[in-house]
């Protein structure tokens, strides 16, 4: 047991002196020399020596290694100082004094912290840059730069700032130009309508991610498909303003060809979409399929096939226009040559040569001035059947008068009685109606500078002729007057030779005042046949055939008559060229 421990050195806790030790027993027992065992002694302190060498080196070694790591963290630890610009936020030690470990265990909790912001800073970095570069690329049009690289040379707070607003100016200016995409394409959708377009197929293909179906988020925004709504926009409006243009311009034709040809509410209603927006805005146009192609054709077939039937149904109009116009002139009094003037219409019409709704304006504008010429004359016209009614009672009174049963107890006798007395009064009017119609026709023919003829005849000149043989007929009353008188005178030697008195003779006047004139047309005639021409329409024969029994010899009236070939008469109402 003894042999074998010594044997085996490395059994129990040896040091070096008992090694040492054992090593001379050894020897000693083996007889080894002492120059054997200085050389072996010399052996083992070499040995010793390298392995010291070797272990000093390594920890030299070590040394230089934590150096360099101590070295190392304080450059990181003031990298990411500087990066971060988190100095006055961290704890850094800056403790310089105590071993390699110390110092680098005094660092790494610091240094361990800022990794940790700068992971985060990094990834928030990193998450700023990657939207602001997404809305880049979208307001680029989708071009794509690549991935982005975070520049962790500076990580601080202050560029993260500036990166964060830079991305709200982003969003801004998203919402902005999503805000402006969303009203064009609004726009777009309204005009579509108005037009009959297809909304669909006319907002894709500026770009696809406008379909409806897409969220609004997923719309383009790019410069690119701003522009090419815009354009869509303007292009549409100018359409919107061409169609309108033409439809008001259609709309219009409608009415005039309607007006022209006295088209039925009936028929006019059934065109109401197109003319209720003959005189509004672009703006005011908004109604879904307002301007749709189909419509304005519609209305083009329309306003082709009423110019067809214009040509044929303008005669009947025209016509219908100058029996108006005609209507007008016989209650005004006023002579026309209608004949002439129909034919000239025909003529106008066939040849083409005139606008059928420029010659239908030209008479709208002689029945316009007729109306006013009408209302014009309409006092004097009104007096003049006045005084016509009163010469009309004096022809009757002078016949009532001659009736020698007039005072007979006959049927009706107290009515004719009672007119008498009032035709008394309103003859004694007459002249006064005269005076007062000279005047207003003197004052009126001074106004409008021309002659106020009635039914052709200078109304004047029959007032005058009136006047004159109304005086003649009183003087003609008066000498058949006077020689009754002489005659009613008793004469005896008469009386003797004809064996008795004589009735009182029958004045002359009995018959019809001076109706012994020559011509043997009484004295009334001749007046009676101007007061008549062209007014057979106008219902008052009997008051002009009335003043046959108060007018005066023909010889008088013969002197203002004019040729019955060339009878006074005014232009023509639509002789003037439309």
């Amino acid at each position: 047991m003894a042999v074998t421990e010594a044997e085996n050195p490395l059994v129990g806790e040896f040091t070096c002196g008992t090694l040492l030790q054992k090593l001379q027993e050894i020897w000693d027992e083996v007889g080894e020399s002492d120059e054997e065992r200085d050389k072996l002694l010399l052996q083992i302190e070499e040995e010793c020596l390298n392995v010291y060498k070797k272990k000093v080196e390594q920890a030299a070694k070590s040394r230089a290694e934590l150096l360099q790591t101590l070295s190392d963290a304080t450059v990181e630890l003031s990298n990411l100082t500087s990066a971060l610009g988190e100095k006055s936020y961290i704890d850094i030690p800056d403790k310089s004094s105590g071993t390699i470990k110390e110092q680098l265990s005094a660092i790494a909790p610091a240094l361990e912290q800022l990794w940790q912001q700068k992971e985060e800073r990094v990834r928030a970095f990193s998450d700023v840059q990657s939207q602001i570069q997404k809305i880049c690329e979208e307001i680029a049009g989708g071009l794509n730069n690549g991935p982005h690289v975070v520049d962790e040379s500076d990580l601080s707070l202050k560029r993260l700032d500036d990166f964060q607003r830079k991305l709200q100016e982003l969003q801004k200016e998203k919402s902005d130009r999503l805000q402006k995409v969303l009203e064009f394409v609004s726009t777009v959708h309204d005009l579509c309508a108005v037009l009959g377009l297809d909304f669909l197929s006319t907002v894709t293909e500026v770009h696809p991610s406008l379909d409806e179906a897409n969220g609004v988020q997923t719309k383009s925004i790019s410069n690119e498909t701003l522009a090419r709504l815009a354009k869509t926009v303007l292009t549409l409006k100018e359409d919107k303003i061409q169609r309108l243009k033409k439809l008001q311009e259609l709309a219009t034709q409608l009415t005039d060809l309607w007006n022209l040809m006295d088209t039925p509410d009936e028929e006019r209603e059934l065109f109401d979409h197109v003319t209720c927006n003959i005189s509004a805005s672009v703006h005011e146009v908004t109604v879904s399929g307002a301007l749709a192609l189909d419509l304005i054709e519609q209305a083009e077939v329309e306003v082709d096939r009423l110019d067809q039937l214009k040509s044929s149904r303008m005669k009947e109009i025209a016509f219908k226009k100058q029996t108006e116009l005609e209507e007008i002139y016989a209650r005004a009094h006023i002579e026309v040559k209608p004949e002439v003037v129909r034919e000239r219409i025909m003529s106008l019409i066939d040849a083409g040569n005139t606008e059928p709704s420029e010659l239908l304006a030209d008479m709208d504008s002689q029945i316009a001035k007729a109306k006013e010429e009408a209302f014009s004359r309409k006092e004097i016209l009104d007096r003049v059947e006045k005084w016509m009614s009163a010469c009309e009672e004096e022809s009757w009174l002078e016949d009532y008068n001659r009736d020698q049963n007039r005072y007979s107890a006959s049927r009706g006798a107290h009515l004719n009685l009672k007119r008498a007395e009032k035709a008394r009064i309103l003859v004694s009017k007459i002249t006064a109606m005269v005076d007062t119609l000279v005047a207003k026709t003197r004052a009126w023919e001074e106004d409008n500078s021309m002659s106020f003829e009635y039914d052709g005849v200078p109304l004047l000149a029959m007032l005058d002729e009136y006047t004159m043989l109304r005086q003649e007929r009183e003087d003609e009353k008066r000498r058949l007057k006077e020689q009754k008188k002489q005659q009613e005178q008793p004469h005896t030697d008469q009386d003797s030779a004809f064996g008795s008195k004589p009735s009182p003779a029958r004045p002359i006047s009995a018959k019809k005042p001076v109706g012994t004139r020559a011509n043997g047309g009484g004295l009334n005639e001749t007046p009676i046949r101007r007061l008549s021409m062209n007014s057979s329409q106008n219902g008052s024969k009997s008051k002009r055939d009335s003043l046959n029994k108060t007018a005066s010899p023909s010889n008088l009236v013969a002197t203002t008559k004019e040729d019955p070939a060339s009878p006074v008469s005014r232009a023509d109402p639509v002789m003037a060229s439309p």
